[in-house]
């Protein structure tokens, strides 16, 4: 693959806090390499605003290996940037052209509100998982890995489900801001295994009302979260989340 330099244009949002007013500010960084991360690329922005005595701009990072979900950015309208199934510490400057301005925003939603410039609070889905994202077991050794049987297509749409990395593209691609896509993976990971079964009903209710609470928007079904979804989690759970509620719902009125 060719490499190449290019001269860009970032019109990147600063807010120097959630209750700040916000702007877009433009920055110019030259001699990009096309094989730099995008996160690398920012980092070369900072280096440069620091030595400028300028502020450098907040974002969000950790393994920049694309597992952890931190590198949440809106890039050109696009959750994560251009590239499908990819998070923006995977993302690469090839991506781009030379003289291409580039606009990055933090996600957008009541949700999740901004901490600074790019970095927001997604505390809402650690308080989602803890309302039900686990399953009780007795403790002391560890249960033998073949002990359970596990039906072969329930293990692998549970592990296609936990392959969800909690990084809020979906509800930043959601019209609605909706965190629909996210718990439903959460919940079928845990439903479709014979460990979760026991608090199935209690998990879905519990989990279902905790997002309400945090004022994520509803489901309108536009599957704008599965096209953005950097782990390319579908739709189905959605769908097998609305029945485990359903049918939980109707167990506990009875």
């Amino acid at each position: 693959m060719e490499h190449y330099n290019m001269n860009l244009t970032l019109k990147v949002w600063k807010q120097k806090n959630s209750s700040a007013k916000g702007n877009f500010e433009n920055y110019q960084v030259s001699n990009i390499s096309s094989e730099m991360s995008f996160l690398e690329m920012f980092d070369v922005l900072n280096e440069k605003l620091i030595a400028e005595g300028k502020e450098p701009i907040t974002f969000d990072h950790d393994c920049r290996e694309g597992i952890c979900g931190a590198c949440s950015m809106y890039i050109d309208g696009q959750p994560h940037g251009p590239w499908q199934q990819n998070t923006t510490c995977q993302l690469h400057m090839r991506a781009f052209k030379n003289g291409d301005t580039i606009v990055v925003e933090p996600w957008r939603s009541k949700a999740f509100p901004v901490i600074k410039d790019l970095m927001v609070d997604r505390t809402a889905f650690d308080r989602i998982i803890q309302a039900g994202g686990y399953i009780s077991v007795n403790t002391g050794n560890a249960v033998d890995a073949n002990a359970i049987p596990v039906d072969k297509r329930n293990a692998d749409e549970a592990f296609n489900a936990a392959a969800c990395i909690g990084c809020g593209a979906c509800v930043a691609a959601c019209k609605n801001s909706s965190a629909m896509l996210f718990v439903s993976a959460k919940v079928s990971q845990l439903a479709l295994l014979p460990q979760g079964v026991p608090e199935k009903e209690t998990r879905v209710l519990n989990m279902v009302a905790q997002m309400d609470k945090e004022g994520f928007g509803n489901c309108t079904n536009t599957y704008a979260c599965e096209a953005e979804c950097p782990k390319g989690i579908s739709v189905i759970n959605i769908a097998r989340m609305n029945r485990e509620f359903l049918g939980a719902g109707l167990n506990d009125e009875g």
